[in-house]
């Protein structure tokens, strides 16, 4: 990867998160990974997106901003090392926030998210983009340029309570429920990392998580 790794502006003060989670991969509902079990297929693809209605990582606030990471897993999602990642950013980010955020999700601040950066083999490329990420009415929705678009829904009881997903094995918001879902809408075309697909009805998860860790 040719990049400048990002300097966080202050690594001892970690960072308090605050905000909701779209992710869907090709996996068919419900998603093996959360288990611990090999994805369907034996790899998985899938994107995880992060808004943050409230956040400060390393003293910088980064309320507002987006972090999407569109994933290849080529094996169990808990082997260390394993994952292919492009990592997208805000492109309303100053630099100052741009590199708090990718510090943050390669595991430069510590905590739960160091814990998930040491499942990153590689990270190919991080990007500036035009991310929306929304939920309304229990909707999902993500747009990233022209080459990411998803929608996804949680499942409900017959009651309307949205099905929650909790004390699994793994998690992308460790410490919080999640609510198992479908996506109507998978879509990713980035070909030139090898990250290409259309999927419709399958896997997906949201949450509304909250993440701390002081260094």
């Amino acid at each position: 990867m040719t990049m400048t790794e990002p300097k966080p502006a202050n690594p001892t003060v970690g960072y308090v998160l605050d905000g909701t989670l779209l992710e869907a991969c090709s996996c068919g509902v419900l998603c093996p990974c959360w288990i611990g079990e090999d994805p369907d297929g034996g790899q998985c693809f899938a994107f995880n997106a992060y808004h943050f209605d409230r956040g400060v990582i390393g003293g910088v606030d980064v309320s507002g901003l987006n972090i999407v990471n569109v994933v290849h897993i080529p094996g169990n999602v808990l082997t260390p090392a394993s994952w292919k990642v492009v990592m997208l950013v805000d492109d309303v980010a100053t630099r100052e926030q741009r590199d708090a955020i990718v510090g943050a999700y390669m595991g430069k601040f510590g905590g739960p998210l160091a814990d998930l950066a040491g499942l990153i083999a590689e990270v190919k490329e991080v990007r500036s983009a035009t991310i929306t990420h929304e939920i309304v009415g229990g909707v999902g929705k993500l747009r990233i340029d022209d080459f990411l678009k998803a929608e996804l829904e949680p499942f409900r009881a017959a009651d309307g309570t949205i099905t929650t997903l909790r004390d699994s094995l793994f998690s992308t918001v460790p410490g919080t429920p999640a609510y198992v879902a479908k996506a109507s809408t998978n879509r990713v075309d980035l070909p030139e990392h090898g990250l290409s697909w259309e999927f419709s009805n399958r896997n997906a998860i949201q949450a509304d998580y909250r993440m701390e860790f002081h260094g």
